[in-house]
């Protein structure tokens, strides 16, 4: 919310500055006093070196409406100031700072965003399509691939859902008042774009009754009422995805495709000249070293190095736990299990005893991309952990089991074929092997303070 508003004399010209706070999951907060023209972008990379963050361009501000359930990127060009500029004075609506792994990966991988089915293009793009080929089609100014397929509306003023075949096109969406026809005469404007956002809807069963709990929504810029909103749903996560970034890439186009290429342009006070260094004159300056043999080397293969770097890992770990287990006792098999047990619990991957719902919504808020993941206690078996993560933009989980082998307890993904002592050695060894999984772990879904 903006607390406060000064004015600045710079060079004869006055610039308003504004108090903003941005929250993040674990419902902490941080005061900032930014200038008025400061993009959301900027404002995360604030954050980023207050807190010393790695920045790998997935952090995102989110606007949070917590009376009607929505949330939406805020994205990196957007004003924050102008964000809150629309929020009516009694509403309870708050920013937040969280990473969005998907924020840009239709520009990698937009087959995963637009199916086939669901996509029509022009005439000339018959045929195989490359990726490149289909975000040239998203991206210009003159065509726009149709998206078309089934959702539920909510019809305005009640309590009711209708289910209509709409279409996506430039001048807007449409919905079609007889089965699949697209013939004009049956296609009735839903809503357009230019004065309006479009939102996740995070409780679309609770608060609006919705048939399934893929629900987004479209609302105008200014402040509003339930009545001003547009609540759709889908029939899965795929649908809703496609719905959402292809509205993201009509409104926008290019201005997302240049945020993606150049994520540090904004103010002078936060560019990359000015900002970054602390991170990439680290990264520059340190290298992997193999000192094993009689004269030293560098390692050039990213993936040995990887390697090796784990191997150093788990091998500090082990005689850290050895000397824990010692200290001031005989028994030190058994407390050595016990300290394995408890060191993943420190882990930001690692969130203790959410539920299977609670993951499934931790991990599509942070961007359900290839390989994102979270570890949690099992719910149903005490005993046990579970790998909760996504593919194919749906969410799979896995159980983790305890075996024991001479006395010694060891965690394992594939009845034992692969064990390992602690849950941070198997996660470490799933981020380098697929294994019995469907992808390497990639990214950790993680609540951090700001």
């Amino acid at each position: 919310m903006t607390l406060a508003t000064t004015s600045c004399d710079l060079g004869g010209s006055f610039e308003d500055w504004f108090v903003i706070k941005v929250y993040s999951e674990d419902e902490t907060s941080r005061a900032l006093e930014v200038p008025s023209d400061i993009t959301a972008r900027d404002v995360c990379q604030l954050l980023i070196l207050k807190n010393h963050y790695v920045d790998d361009n997935s952090w995102t501000l989110f606007e949070h409406l917590s009376h009607t359930g929505l949330e939406r990127t805020v994205e990196d060009h957007e004003l924050p100031t102008e964000v809150l500029s629309h929020w009516g004075v009694e509403e309870d609506n708050k920013l937040y700072l969280r990473k969005n792994y998907a924020k840009y990966e239709f520009f990698k991988n937009p087959m995963y965003f637009f199916p086939e089915h669901m996509v029509s293009f022009a005439a000339e793009m018959n045929g195989d399509r490359s990726p490149t080929q289909i975000l040239q089609v998203f991206l210009s100014s003159s065509t726009y691939p149709e998206i078309h397929g089934f959702l539920h509306a909510k019809e305005q003023g009640k309590k009711s859902w209708k289910k209509a075949y709409f279409f996506l096109r430039r001048s807007g969406l449409y919905f079609s008042t007889k089965g699949t026809s697209k013939e004009p005469r049956h296609l009735q404007l839903f809503s357009e774009f230019s004065t309006s956002h479009v939102y996740m809807s995070l409780a679309g069963k609770k608060k609006h009754g919705a048939p399934t709990p893929y629900g987004f929504c479209l609302k105008p810029n200014k402040a509003g009422g339930p009545r001003d909103l547009k609540m759709l749903c889908a029939e899965e996560e795929q649908s809703r995805t496609c719905w959402v970034t292809a509205i993201r890439l009509l409104k926008y186009g290019m201005q997302l495709y240049q945020n993606y290429m150049h994520p540090y342009q904004g103010r002078s006070a936060c560019n990359s000249q000015s900002m970054s260094p602390m991170r990439s004159i680290s990264e520059n300056s340190l290298v992997a070293m193999d000192f094993s043999g009689q004269k030293s080397r560098v390692i050039d293969n990213p993936t040995e190095a990887l390697s090796v770097a784990v191997e150093e890992g788990l091998a500090w770990r082990k005689k850290g736990c050895l000397r824990l287990g010692n200290h001031g006792s005989p028994s030190a098999p058994s407390q050595s299990s016990a300290v394995n047990m408890a060191l993943h619990q420190s882990q930001p991957w690692f969130h203790h005893r959410i539920s299977r719902d609670e993951a499934q919504r931790l991990i599509i808020r942070q961007g359900p991309v290839d390989g994102v993941f979270l570890v949690r206690d099992s719910q149903s078996n005490p005993r046990t952990f579970v790998l909760s993560m996504s593919h194919g933009q749906k969410i799979k989980h896995y159980q983790i089991i305890p075996v024991e082998d001479d006395g010694e307890l060891f965690h394992t993904l594939d009845d034992g074929h692969t064990k390992f002592t602690d849950l941070i050695q198997l996660v470490e060894f799933y981020q380098l092997n697929r294994g019995v999984l469907p992808c390497k772990l990639k990214h950790y879904c993680a609540r951090m303070a700001v």
